[in-house]
């Protein structure tokens, strides 16, 4: 497929990005993070998303979605990395809806799925167990009691689990096998504390103690929702790498600016050639970004279970090259860039979780060499 949006996919790339640039600017990031705000998001925010369609992206239309696919989520994603807006649209919009319409029962997709779409509802994707990635090393279970299941472990990173309504609960039933229970936070047993990040991200760590899960809230079959869950992480992978080029994008256009206005010896900086090298080296870093981040999200459409590979790479790529350009923007702004009167150290900040969040370059880099057969 041809590396290029089509009309459509364009059209909403120019309605998010005005959108996302009206109503969630930096500044509005700014305003909850001095306010120290509990919920960590704008939700009359959430309910303008619904009223655009763009929480209803992934959900299918029998249910009040758009039924569209990951090209247009990624879109949204990158939208939101470049104003680094607040938003459960990755937790809920992207993971939980992903995970719902791809294994919930009929009762279960009516239930959840349409309040998705509304967004009326915030769901978060409980996997991450340590401060990295690694969700084969999972140690939370699910014990069968009768008719039931205990659920018992810890999990960190939940985007917005402090908040949320419902939590989708990865857990080992078998040896091998892993399965999706929809938990109820409010259920007698949960224990969830908020974990505000350095960039002032929503995630929570939660701890289940001996949590009774009814048997009608597994989703899909028991033991089986390995390759399941696979697809739905690299899903939000690639819509995270989609906000690292977001934001990797805006840092440069930040710098750009600069260079063109701040003056040295009575000339301005950008005429110096070594910065211009510089400039236009991460230029081409971050046109290389944004064409292997939409071949994943093309990957993702085609086929899912064939696209980790491409996914693996385009967030390792994503990781590098946002980080390169927050790092040339501090510098090229002279150092003052991490002085927080300036917008580069905010998205220093969020880049750094979203390299961790869903597997950093590390990890990225040693799916590649295995599924290359190193």
């Amino acid at each position: 497929m041809a590396l290029v949006l089509n009309e459509e996919q364009g059209m909403l790339r120019d309605s998010v990005n005005a959108f996302v640039s009206e109503r969630a600017p930096v500044a509005q990031l700014r305003k909850l993070r001095d306010s120290r705000d509990t919920v960590g998001f704008d939700r009359q925010l959430w309910r303008q998303f619904a009223e655009q369609g763009y929480s209803a992206i992934l959900v299918p239309e029998a249910y009040g979605g758009l039924g569209l696919g990951a090209v247009e989520a990624g879109i949204i994603g990158e939208a939101l990395g470049r104003t680094l807006a607040p938003s459960p649209f990755l937790s809920t919009a992207v993971l939980a809806a992903r995970a719902l319409a791809r294994s919930g029962s009929e009762a279960q997709k009516t239930d959840w799925l349409q309040k998705i779409a509304a967004a009326e509802v915030v769901v978060a994707l409980a996997v991450d167990e340590s401060s990295k990635h690694r969700p084969a090393a999972m140690a939370t279970t699910a014990e069968r009691d009768g008719s039931r299941f205990r659920l018992s472990g810890v999990k960190t990173f939940v985007l917005d689990g402090h908040v949320a309504d419902q939590l989708i609960v990865a857990a080992r039933t078998s040896v091998h096998g892993v399965t999706l229970f929809l938990v109820d936070p409010r259920a007698p047993g949960v224990r969830i504390e908020r974990t505000l990040m350095v960039d002032t991200h929503n995630a929570a760590r939660l701890r289940f103690e001996a949590v009774r899960v009814e048997a009608g809230a597994v989703l899909g079959a028991v033991d089986a929702a390995g390759p399941m869950l696979d697809e739905v992480l690299d899903l939000g992978r690639v819509v995270v790498a989609a906000q690292l080029l977001g934001a990797a994008d805006a840092v440069f256009a930040l710098t750009l600016a600069y260079l063109k206005e701040r003056k040295q010896f009575d000339r301005y900086i950008g005429e110096f050639q070594a910065l211009q090298h510089r400039a236009a080296e991460l230029y081409i870093d971050i046109e290389l970004t944004r064409a292997l981040v939409l071949a994943a999200l093309q990957a993702m459409d085609r086929d899912p279970a064939k696209a980790g590979l491409t996914v693996a790479q385009a967030k390792a790529h994503a990781c590098s090259t946002a980080n390169r350009a927050v790092q040339e923007g501090v510098q090229m702004h002279g150092g003052m860039g991490m002085t927080d009167e300036f917008d580069v150290g905010l998205y220093m900040k969020r880049v750094r979780t979203l390299q961790e969040l869903l597997g950093d370059a590390g990890f990225h880099a040693d799916r590649v060499a295995a599924m290359n057969g190193y």
